[in-house]
């Protein structure tokens, strides 16, 4: 599979990044047997980053993920986790941190992460849940530089949902060496411009300008949630109901959005809507990785199926264009 460097981490990662969540499920409410094989697989396929989150599952993912790893022999792979700060855990911001990151790497069973992301949404007001670049330059990144230096993690990153102003101040001064942004066939403005008449929220190019400070893009929500399928049926395993982050008002818009799409498919660009949506995520050179979580091991072999065709030729994205 396609390695690409991950920024100023200098870290190679595969493509295709293994998401360990609870949208698609697996690795939070699948049998343990299952996500054994499923982690397996994946790194027989070449992935070599997984993503997983204390907030997935309230640590269930991250013991799973741990628990399969340990049962594979340990392989050197890339992981990251995340830390989110809710509630009366605002008071004192450093603490939650501090807290969380051990909790993690005890259900990882390691000793330290290659990257913890800041799992919360940026904003310039701050509302709660977000937080203000203020706060996360004033109180999180001391608290995730001296964890730094403790040895916990390599790097350290956000998840880069908020104001793209917000988003752009932290990432010019806070030491952010990763982020990780939504990007997909149905809102790309982190890159490009929306059409005028787009309802979408406007990512302002956030994805862009991280690249160009050579900040380490993950995208995320490259399927919207699931509904890049162009259907509202969802696993077992997964999230029943899924809110939109992104995108449309809610995911019922989100589908018949992927429908719009189907005469790329017809046109042969592609095989289905998944494989257009997981070629469209990683055809910018901005991203260095697209994380994609499954709900089954049929479903990871068609997203790596997919990602091996590479990125999408240059007529298939002026149709796509002309269809939004």
């Amino acid at each position: 599979m396609e390695q690409r460097r991950l920024g100023r981490t200098g870290i190679a990662v595969s493509v295709l990044g293994y998401g360990c969540g609870a949208i698609g499920g697996l690795m939070v409410k699948g049998a343990a047997g299952e996500q054994e094989r499923a982690i397996g697989r994946a790194i027989d396929h070449g992935i070599t980053y997984f993503d997983t989150a204390s907030a997935y599952g309230d640590g269930a993912s991250e013991s799973n993920l741990g628990r399969a790893l340990k049962a594979l022999g340990a392989p050197a792979v890339t992981i990251g986790t995340k830390v989110r700060t809710r509630g009366e855990q605002r008071a004192d911001i450093a603490r939650n941190i501090a807290q969380s990151v051990e909790a993690s790497l005890a259900r990882l069973g390691r000793d330290s992460v290659d990257i913890l992301h800041l799992h919360e949404p940026i904003t310039m007001a701050g509302k709660d849940p977000a937080f203000t670049p203020a706060q996360i330059l004033s109180e999180a990144v001391p608290a995730l530089q001296r964890l730094r230096q403790d040895g916990k993690f390599r790097f350290y990153g956000i998840t880069g949902l908020g104001d793209a102003m917000a988003l752009r101040r932290v990432l010019e001064d806070g030491g952010f060496s990763t982020a990780q942004m939504p990007y997909n066939v149905l809102n790309p403005s982190g890159i490009s411009a929306l059409p005028s008449a787009s309802t979408m929220p406007d990512l302002g190019g956030a994805i862009a300008h991280a690249a160009s400070r050579d900040v380490g893009v993950m995208a995320i929500r490259i399927l919207a949630g699931g509904a890049l399928s162009g259907s509202e049926a969802r696993s077992p395993v997964g999230v029943p109901v899924v809110a939109p982050i992104a995108s449309g008002a809610d995911y019922a818009a989100d589908v018949a959005a992927a429908q719009r799409l189907l005469p790329v498919v017809e046109a042969g660009y592609s095989a289905d809507l998944v494989e257009l949506a997981l070629r469209f995520a990683i055809t910018p050179k901005e991203i260095a990785v697209a994380l994609v979580g499954t709900s089954s091991i049929a479903e990871l072999d068609h997203a790596v199926a997919a990602v091996k065709k590479g990125p999408l030729p240059a007529e298939a994205l002026t149709m796509i264009a002309s269809l939004r």
